[in-house]
């Protein structure tokens, strides 16, 4: 028998301990490292890579007196991060990054269309962990730290992120690449300036169309336009319910193409007019009793949605029928309110109380982390590995995989990739 080793090693206390002055992004760059293991861009990150492993693998031959030989633990950790559900595609066209990565829904979306991923980051720690179960790959952290923006290869084909919205500095200025300093937009900019990507896409909430009474946006696109010299449509407006997911969720997108590439045209995907509705995401087996309201608490939500009808500012609660589709689901907050369905199949008492008391006589639940997932097209093979809160989060979060694909697809069949 071989002694094991794991990615998981690395997370060792008196090993940190030990090589604390080292680059936090110890295991991103071994699983990167792996993940292009038959291809070139392995050679990007082998050099530190390869001492990462050595250094773990006389750390445990001397620690646990073992005998682990470098070669058989490189074997051991290619397998381990190559036996996951999403596998890049054998015959992979192009090459893409993903920055803001979340959960991985822009990349679900990329290796369905024959892309490879060659650099993540996603400074969430437990997203991190919901990314590394179904990709094998840990995203790098930090994107606006130099050291993890020297770690993108170079010669990919498409950038994709999803970045968060912020506000800029412009007052009396022209709203040019300097003015978006200390935003996470500078970051995405900063990257597209020294990488050269053939396109871009980029996704964010629809308000950043009005964001700072518009200047935000104008911004965006004046950078992209004129700093960085790429061609870019007018922005629109998506709509998940569009593509094949019964959510009622909106968001802008920017797409962008390198000007030397002679592309001046580009038309954003038509709806598929598919007849989706909720009833065919719900969960075909009858759910944990944890998932359905108590009595007080429905109790309150109908008094603090009466409470402030009409006044704009109550979430209230709302019952989305099994013929309909759900609102946006959002990361925080009450979210799970106002996606809440009858479910009358409930037959388990409660394992607290031992009784069924507590639960509504309603028969009305939340929708389950699983259910947040096909809302916005994650397969029923995306693993799930953290708590319910962190998964709603991670799923609210989220892009709508189909509508990111239909918007994709057209970016890759105009560079004939």
């Amino acid at each position: 028998m071989k002694e094991k080793i794991s990615i998981d090693e690395f997370d060792d206390k008196k090993f940190n301990a030990r090589f604390a002055d080292e680059n936090d992004n110890r295991k991103a760059v071994i699983t990167h490292y792996l993940h292009n293991y038959h291809n070139g861009v392995k050679d990007y990150f082998q050099e530190e890579a390869t001492e990462y492993i050595k250094q773990i693998v006389d750390y445990k031959n001397e620690e646990e007196k073992l005998n682990v030989v470098e070669e058989d633990a490189l074997q051991q950790l290619l397998f381990e991060v190559e036996d996951v559900p999403f596998r890049t595609p054998e015959n992979y066209s192009f090459q893409f990054i993903d920055l803001f990565a979340g959960i991985g829904g822009f990349r679900l979306a990329m290796q369905n269309l024959g892309g490879k991923c060659v650099f993540t980051s996603e400074w969430d720690k437990s997203a991190q962990k919901t990314y590394r179960a179904n990709f094998g790959e840990v995203p790098f952290g930090d994107i606006t730290k130099k050291a993890t923006k020297n770690q993108i290869p170079k010669g990919f084909d498409v950038l994709c992120a999803g970045f968060p919205c912020q506000a800029f500095s412009i007052a009396g200025k022209r709203g040019g690449f300097e003015d978006t300093r200390g935003t996470l937009f500078f970051d995405v900019a900063e990257i597209i300036k020294e990488k050269q990507p053939k396109a871009i896409f980029l996704e964010n909430v629809k308000g950043l169309r009005n964001h700072d009474q518009g200047r935000t946006l104008a911004t965006i696109l004046n950078v992209l336009r004129n700093d960085l010299g790429y061609y870019v449509p007018e922005p629109q407006i998506i709509n998940a319910k569009d593509y094949g997911v019964p959510q009622n969720r909106e968001r802008i997108y920017i797409v962008g193409f390198r000007n030397d590439l002679g592309i001046n045209e580009f038309e954003y995907p038509e709806p598929t007019n598919q007849n989706v509705v909720l009833e065919d995401i719900l969960e075909q087996n009858e759910v944990s009793v944890k998932y359905y309201l108590s009595n007080q608490y429905l109790s309150t939500l109908k008094a603090h949605k009466s409470r402030h009808e009409g006044k704009g500012n109550g979430f209230g609660y709302q019952i989305i029928p099994n013929d309909g589709i759900s609102n946006a689901i959002v990361c925080g907050g009450m979210g799970r309110e106002r996606n809440l369905v009858y479910d009358d199949r409930l037959t388990n008492f409660n394992p607290v109380t031992k009784i069924k008391g507590d639960v509504n006589r309603e028969s009305i639940r939340k929708m389950t982390p699983r259910e947040w997932a096909r809302l916005q097209g994650f397969p029923d093979n995306y693993i799930i590995p953290v708590a319910d809160a962190s998964a709603y989060k991670q799923f609210g979060n989220s892009v709508a995989v189909p509508a990111i694909q239909a918007t994709a697809e057209k970016i890759i069949n105009l560079l004939d990739l």
